[in-house]
């Protein structure tokens, strides 16, 4: 277990990972018949191989809320506090 809290943007990159790699154990199962000689398989591993792609885009997009979301937070704590007006 970790001590760091979640962040923005890391269960997406998660999600991703493991979309990505549903894709490329069905990518891996699409070539292998092309090798060993035997029949293709059905037309659904094919579907299933374009979930690399989809993956890569779900984990990315979940780097780019974590940008966003430590981008928002430096811009908070470095933006001036507005001061109280002058009494008078």
């Amino acid at each position: 277990m970790s001590d760091e809290t979640p962040q923005a943007g890391d269960l997406l990159v998660r999600i991703g990972a493991i979309v990505f790699l549903v894709g490329a154990l069905a990518t891996l199962a699409t070539v292998l018949p092309l090798f060993l000689g035997t029949h293709p398989l059905p037309w659904e591993f094919y579907w299933m191989s374009m979930l690399m792609g989809a993956g890569f885009l779900i984990a990315g997009s979940g780097v780019v809320r974590s940008v966003v979301a430590q981008r928002r937070q430096s811009e908070a704590v470095s933006a001036p506090t507005p001061s109280a007006p002058p009494a008078g």
